[in-house]
Formats: C-alpha cells, structure tokens, sequence
C-alpha cells in the first residue's frame, strides 16, 4: 500500500505542530502545505521545528495550486474556529475530493449552531465520495466525548459537570488578545458586549454532542464570561497582567433539559495560574447510578492534544463512509504507534 498521503491547510501553532508530528510517524508522507501571503513559495521546513534533512522540500502554495483531485488522501485544516468562515475552504477540499480534519472548534458538532450548513457539508462530501470530521482537545475530547466515554459504565444520568482548568501561558499573542490579557475589567466587560471578546468557543458544541450522545433533548444553551483579576503581577511568554487586570477568563456554560439545568461546562482560563495556587485539571462529575469523579491533574495540555487529535484521527476518516461525521460517530482516538497504513480498511480510498 502507499503511503498516506496529507495535507497541511495553515501552518501556525496547530498546523505547524501537526507537520511536525506527522513526520515522526510511519507510512505517512506530508505531500502538500497550503499558507498565504509572503508564506507562499517558501519551504514548509521554514515554519516548522523539524529540519528537512534529506526529506523532499513541500513547498507552501495557494488552495487552488496544491489541493487537486487525486493529491491526497486527507487535508489537515487549521485555519478558523467558526464553521460559517471555514465552510468555504471545506466545501472547496471535498469537492475535490479529498477527506478533511478540521480543527475548527464549531465544526466539532456544527449541527449545534449551524445545522444548515451541516447539512451541506454532509451533502458535499456524500456527493464526492469523501468524509469530512472537526475535533481537537475542547471540544472534541476533554469536555464532551471523555463525558460520553464516562456515561458508558452508568444506569442513570440525573447531572453532569465538565470542568476545565488549564493555563493559557503557552499560547501566542492572538490567544492572549482573543481571552482579554492584561486589559481592565472595564475593558473586559466592555468586550464581550461588543463581541471583541471570544473567549472559549465550544460550549454549545460540547453540550450538544453530550446531550444527543445519551438521549437528552436540550431545549436551551446559555454561557457567561467573567474577568479573571490578579492580585499581582503575572507574565507569560507572550502574555502580562499587571495586579488589578485581567490575567484570565472565566467561563461557563448551562444546557437545559425539560427546564431543567441538566449539563454544565466550567472553565477558566489563565495565564500563569500556579502562581496564584491555581491548580489545573480536567474533571467529569456525573451524578448518576453511580456517580463518576474522574480526575486528571494537571491538565491535558491543550496544544499537543489538539494537534494529536486531528493526526490519530486520519485513519479513522479516511476509513469512514462518504458523510459529515463528529467524535461520537467514529471508532475512539487512539495513538498511533506502528504503521499509519495498517490502521487503512482495505476497502478504503486512498490515493495512488
């Protein structure tokens, strides 16, 4: 069998970070990257931390010159949060022909927010033979698809809570700009009325897949924002805070069930959260027959999951029946430790 052939949509932190994984695996050969601007025409080895060594130079190119029919198997996307400003790059990758990971945080469960456009993507990639899934850290594991995973030992479910607790210190400048480092609480406030402030974006995914994972049917998603303030003054690689501003976000979300508050998502997130005692950690709490209290501490850091994610997930797309798909759909993620091509179902497409 050939190699897997991938391709790389956006070489940032996450991009950049799966080119890097990908090249320590087996049976699996980066044969595309996709960037713009002055990123175009310049080596990927450039923006990545492996060196080429004696491996074939990808040079970066546009959309349009590097995905084709017949270039690849699969095209990582790590380009935007949001389905609606992602659809059109994935409806040009699957008309290609191509399977897609995205890393888009709505395109996790898109049906929760953008059922429409769910359902176009669904038509697309059936209608080119193709499979199309969104996953990463949160949403896509920590906050829905492990509480899935956790209601599967219960009889009954009366309750749950998703928690997260991570640091933000070893995100970059967009993070830090995205979650309100550093700026008053006045600021804080004034920015998530004005939408400047995006914060976490998955709550209505996570309670979404939840919910429809176990039969609940959720009638209302509501969240809330609040300003994590310091006391004193706190510095990340790329991030400040002086005592009296926001150092963090905190922010939860409320799915109701028959009028009922039936799931909860807890997270705030900070910039040097040790510092002031903060302890990280992922948590699921079930009230149920029995009750689960599940407890990982510190957390799982959120850059390597996501980009672990999306790469341990390529066999399962690429396997998959032409369709949209979400973590609750597919076999469960596992590592990949031998040979990509031995997790590829015979009968699967893959590029020759």
């Amino acid at each position: 069998m050939e190699n897997v052939k991938v391709i790389i949509w956006g070489l940032g932190a996450m991009g950049g970070g799966m080119a890097d994984l990908l090249l320590k695996k087996k049976g699996v050969d980066i044969v595309g990257a996709v960037g713009r601007g002055s990123k175009i025409g310049k080596s990927m080895y450039d923006y990545i931390k492996t060196e080429r060594g004696d491996r074939p130079d990808v040079i970066i190119g546009s959309p349009e010159d590097v995905i084709k029919k017949g270039a690849a198997d699969v095209v990582l996307t790590c380009t935007d949060s949001f389905t609606k400003t992602a659809f059109d790059r994935l409806k040009f990758v699957l008309e290609q022909g191509i399977n897609v990971v995205s890393s888009a945080e709505e395109m996790a469960y898109p049906m929760a927010q953008e059922p429409e456009l769910a359902k176009q993507l669904d038509e697309i990639a059936k209608a080119n033979g193709v499979s199309i899934i969104g996953t990463g850290i949160n949403p896509g594991l920590i906050m829905d698809l492990l509480v899935v995973t956790m209601t599967g030992c219960c009889e009954e479910v009366e309750h749950i809570v998703s928690r997260r607790v991570n640091s933000l210190s070893p995100f970059g400048p967009a993070v830090m700009v995205e979650q309100g480092i550093g700026i008053t609480e006045q600021e804080f406030i004034d920015g998530v009325k004005s939408g400047h402030l995006s914060g976490h974006v998955g709550f209505h995914e996570s309670i979404s897949m939840i919910a429809d994972a176990i039969g609940w049917k959720v009638e209302k998603i509501t969240q809330t924002m609040e300003p994590i303030l310091t006391d004193v003054d706190r510095k990340s690689p790329y991030g400040f805070a002086k005592a009296g501003n926001a150092a963090g976000c905190a922010m939860k979300g409320y799915g109701y069930v028959d009028g009922e508050l039936k799931i909860e998502m807890d997270h705030p997130q900070q910039i040097e959260p040790e510092q002031v005692g903060v302890q990280t950690g992922d948590y699921v709490i079930i009230k149920g027959t029995p009750n689960i209290n599940m407890v990982n501490s510190p957390e799982v850091p959120g850059g390597i999951g996501t980009i672990a994610m999306c790469v341990n997930m390529i066999p399962h797309i690429i396997n998959a029946r032409p369709g949209l798909y979400t973590m609750i759909d597919l076999p469960v993620p596992r590592v990949i430790m031998g040979d990509m091509r031995d997790l590829i179902h015979p009968e699967a497409k893959i590029v020759k």
